[in-house]
């Protein structure tokens, strides 16, 4: 089969490499825009990308097979971009990437930033809530905006977080000498208090500035959730993850979510880490999104649906908790029966009926059981003792 080169532009309109499109004999695909900016091949087949773009692609490849397939991109068509899109679909081997000077690296230029002094968040037809999991007193990230409402979007997140006095840079066109701006502004909430025009295609650079709001190690405090009591506590979730142990690019099901506290922190451990919450209280579910959108995690799928019917039509998980549920006939032999070899369970049980469960499959599949015991100083009149909470029977298990 003929490859699939997918050739960058970049900002001034000049093609990455423009021999590419020598061979009368190749198909060329793009935006109505960089169509119009070829010269004329004789006997060349242009089109416009499909839409929907990726059913639409996998036909494309496949009606043309026997011919070069030719994938116009703006920048670098790996950041972002189309590239990464085809190499999903059609795998490494198949496609040719020619990239442009990217968009990252103009806007890097244009603040003086090292490469590896920052953050990159891709918000481009995504939630901006992405932007929360990054901030950090001093943090710098550039953010790839989705158009030009990005920029006050972004203003807005930063003042309900308290970073609103974070330097903030909206660039726009970069690249292009006729049309490149840039917006300075040393507030951030200066954003959405003026009415600029910014361009369609641009990038934030953001040098945060506001208090600390949780770190990316397992056991955020418990007041940053909103939570009707069915939350998995602080030292408890802790312990869970260090057992769950989060890898980059792995799932996890989080069934009896609760407050989704688990799922939240598994995703916040490395952006690429995906989670599904599994809860079947609506209202639950509904603070299940609230709290992802709040601590930067507006991704983690949410299932509001009972265990374990629920369960049935998910992706394999490489790791499972169960917060809630347990002793619901068939939730954890389900579980069990799709844990992948590599795959992680931790179950937690409060009642003597959990318990005995637990106690039973330890038996049977062995792994660790733990009991967890927490005490907290609090007043007693004007004296301070130990406030028990709820012990906790925890099953951990390695496949």
């Amino acid at each position: 089969m003929a490859p699939v080169v997918v050739v960058g532009i970049s900002a001034d309109d000049a093609l990455a490499d423009p021999r590419i499109l020598e061979g009368p004999e190749s198909v060329v695909v793009g935006a109505p825009r960089h169509l119009e900016l070829l010269p004329d091949v004789p006997g060349q087949r242009r089109l416009p990308l499909p839409s929907p773009l990726r059913e639409g692609l996998v036909d494309l490849v496949t009606e043309y097979a026997d011919r070069t397939l030719i994938v116009l991109a703006s920048g670098d068509p790996l950041v972002s971009g189309i590239g990464s899109t085809l190499i999903e679909l059609l795998g490494r081997d198949r496609v040719v990437v020619v990239p442009a000077v990217s968009s990252v690296a103009l806007a890097r230029a244009a603040v003086g930033w090292a490469a590896e002094s920052h953050a990159v968040v891709s918000v481009v037809g995504r939630d901006v809530s992405l932007v929360r999991r990054e901030l950090a007193p001093g943090r710098r990230i550039l953010v790839l905006s989705s158009d030009e409402h990005t920029p006050r979007a972004l203003a807005d997140l930063l003042g309900e977080a308290g970073y609103d006095d974070s330097e903030f840079v909206v660039l726009g066109d970069l690249g292009n000498p006729t049309k490149g701006s840039s917006h300075y502004f040393d507030k951030a909430a200066i954003v959405s208090a003026k009415d600029f025009d910014f361009a369609r295609l641009n990038i934030v650079a953001i040098t945060c500035a506001g208090p600390p709001l949780g770190g990316w190690v397992a056991g955020l405090p418990d007041d940053l959730f909103e939570n009707d009591g069915q939350l998995t506590k602080r030292d408890l979730r802790a312990s869970a993850l260090a057992r769950l142990a989060p890898v980059p690019g792995e799932r996890l099901w989080d069934v009896g979510a609760g407050a989704g506290s688990v799922g939240i922190e598994w995703m916040r451990a490395h952006p690429t880490c995906l989670a599904i919450a599994i809860e079947a209280n609506t209202e639950r579910a509904e603070r299940i999104a609230r709290n992802a959108r709040s601590l930067g995690v507006p991704g983690l799928e949410i299932v509001h649906a009972p265990a374990p019917e629920a369960l049935k039509d998910l992706p394999t998980p490489d790791a499972i908790f169960v917060g809630g549920g347990a002793t619901v006939p068939g939730v954890i032999e389900y579980c069990l029966d799709v844990l992948p070899r590599g795959g992680r369970i931790v179950v937690h049980g409060v009642t003597l009926e959990t318990e005995h469960l637990l106690a039973d499959v330890y038996r049977q599949h062995g792994g660790e059981l733990t009991r967890l015991s927490v005490e907290t100083a609090a007043p007693i009149g004007s004296f301070t003792g130990w406030t028990p909470a709820r012990t906790v029977t925890q099953w951990a298990y390695w496949r």
